[in-house]
């Protein structure tokens, strides 16, 4: 009698050529030899986990067997041999100040599909080891959790990305990807595919910085566009030859890290070196950072008083890193009136004694006059393209 199970795996990387996507891969090719499998899955986690992968991302996959035995035995195998050697494997970044923890596998087998609460913890705040369910195999350390987390992802909504890997020779060497990139800067527009290139900056975002296995991965809506732009690149006698591509559902860019928009009132507003902007409303603590664009441009445009909704994802300190902002209601700007003679604004005589004119001196009753403030932005405001976290979702998406 077939059966199903699941199989999950995560926290592979290093920064000399570890990669989590490439040891799935090389899992699966392994078992396809004798064992029917559905379409892997990978899944993005809670960005600020202190122990993160670098990509952060864990992978998973329904399998079709005949006999749990024998499989466990296979996955016994290729840990031993495969995995458990990459146990506390590490290396500085020298392209980012985040401190780097040594590698440390975990990999599960479930005969069933747990609960997707689980899922749910691991995108929007820190879990722990005890929290994950109890698979029915497992191995390793904390990768266990998202390994686990993975596993557990309904696919309510989803995308695809189709990644490919280079060739073994060339990585860990630091040897430069050669990519089509006249190809590459089209693709979005050529194929459908999404978030390949920033049309602010041009900034290409389907290659990774650091020397690790990934060539390229391309993302988008349906699945055939993925490929399709994939096999492109690759046929471009401009791309440096690969080790293969394989197509995964993933939950990038479905918001499924999010509770639902919040409106608030703002208290305080204040503005940071290189213009990062803190705003306290009566019911959260904001952040929107230097880096994040015209959503920084509208947070620093705001005043005490407005009333905005957004969205955004709580640190571990509990403030909210905005991931979209858009001003409901601003309260408008009170200046003095002019004099009716001179139209020079007229200015206090002192609390209770009305205006004079500094030019004239005329005088008038004590009174502001109400300018509306019209946002710089009509709707949403999100952060520009490389700024965006796998998991958020366009605003301007159906």
């Amino acid at each position: 009698m077939t059966i199903m199970a699941w199989i999950g795996l995560d926290d592979t990387d290093h920064l000399d050529g570890g990669c989590t996507t490439k040891n799935f891969d090389n899992l699966l090719v392994e078992l396809e030899k004798n064992y029917i499998l559905e379409q892997p899955r990978l899944v993005r986690l809670w960005p600020f986990a202190k122990q993160r992968t670098r990509g952060n991302a864990a992978l998973t996959v329904e399998i079709k067997c005949n006999n749990h035995d024998e499989l466990i035995k296979i996955l016994d195998d290729w840990w031993h041999s495969q995995l458990l050697p990459l146990k506390g494997k590490i290396s500085e970044s020298k392209i980012s100040t985040r401190k780097q923890f040594p590698a440390d596998p975990g990999l599960v087998y479930f005969f069933e599909k747990p609960n997707e609460e689980f899922y749910y913890s691991a995108v929007s705040r820190e879990v722990s080891l005890t929290e994950a369910p109890t698979a029915d195999y497992s191995w390793g350390g904390n990768g266990i959790i998202g390994a686990t987390a993975a596993v557990c992802w309904p696919m309510k909504n989803h995308t695809y990305e189709a990644i490919s890997w280079r060739i073994p020779h060339n990585v860990g060497k630091k040897i430069p990807r050669v990519i089509d990139l006249e190809m590459a800067k089209n693709l979005d527009e050529d194929y459908d595919t999404f978030m390949s290139r920033d049309p602010r900056s041009d900034n290409l975002m389907i290659a990774p910085r650091g020397d690790c296995p990934v060539l390229f991965g391309l993302r988008a809506k349906l699945e055939q566009n993925a490929i399709n732009a994939c096999e492109a690149l690759l046929k471009s006698p401009k791309t440096e030859q690969t080790s293969g591509y394989r197509v995964f559902v993933t939950n990038q860019a479905t918001d499924d890290h999010l509770d639902e928009d919040k409106q608030s009132i703002v208290k305080s507003l204040t503005i940071k070196s290189r213009g990062t902007v803190i705003i306290e409303t009566d019911s959260d603590k904001l952040i929107a950072f230097a880096e994040s664009g015209d959503l920084k441009n509208l947070a620093q445009w705001l005043k005490v008083g407005d009333l905005i909704q957004f969205n955004g994802l709580k640190a571990l300190d509990n403030t909210v890193h905005l991931e979209r902002l858009m001003v409901i209601e601003a309260v408008p700007n009170l200046t003095r009136p002019s004099c009716l003679k001179c139209d020079r604004k007229m200015k206090s005589i002192g609390r209770s004694q009305g205006l004079k004119c500094p030019i004239c001196k005329a005088t008038c009753e004590d009174r502001w006059d109400e300018t509306p403030r019209v946002p710089p932005f009509n709707n949403w405001v999100q952060p520009p393209l490389d700024s965006m976290r796998h998991l958020a979702k366009p605003t301007d998406w159906n």
